[in-house]
């Protein structure tokens, strides 16, 4: 099984770049869902303060590849020749699916700060918002978890600064390049 991760900071087009790769018929595991479902356990509204608070206390009580590891079973259970991982947040979560699965192979999304506040503040979910202080300390928080080291090891960098169909485009052609890669 080949593993795909995708890492970028929040709204640079992680989630777009999964609906590209579910497009080309590659199953998607959200390491969010996981974070979703305990908020939900909880009986707690899905706000980013929430989600947050629970993700950091998954981290602290169960290792900083906490979310990695409850992924681990839904990667697994896709039972496809490829599997993209959605949200990856930290360098401890990246060693994990490197370990895990061999040819592992990572993709950070880049994206501009102003860009980035602009799809949230559109985007609809409801841990969304929009204003930039807001972005800021949710970035410090993802910062903390291990995501700029993340990043920093990613196997390859698309910059979603363009259109969409630009990004798009670019997405399709580095899915199928990594697809036909043995």
């Amino acid at each position: 099984m080949k593993v795909i991760g995708v890492v970028g900071f929040p709204a640079s087009g992680k989630g777009e770049f999964s609906r590209i790769a579910a497009e080309e018929g590659i199953p998607i595991v959200v390491m969010g869902d996981v974070i979703r479902e305990a908020v939900q356990e909880e009986g707690l509204p899905a706000t980013d303060a929430n989600l947050g608070a629970v993700a950091n206390r998954l981290r602290r009580d169960e290792g900083m590849d906490a979310i990695a590891r409850r992924s681990l079973s839904r990667i697994r259970a896709c039972g496809a020749p490829v599997v993209l991982v959605d949200g990856i947040r930290g360098d401890a979560e990246v060693d994990l699916f490197r370990r895990e699965f061999p040819g592992f192979f990572l993709i950070g999304i880049e994206a501009p700060f102003v860009e980035r506040l602009e799809r949230l503040s559109h985007r609809g979910r409801e841990d969304d918002f929009s204003l930039p202080s807001q972005l800021r300390e949710r970035d410090r928080r993802e910062i903390g978890w291990g995501l700029e080291k993340a990043f920093s090891s990613a196997d390859y960098t698309l910059v979603n600064a363009g259109t969409l169909e630009e990004f798009s485009c670019a997405a399709r052609l580095l899915l199928r390049e990594i697809r036909e890669d043995p």
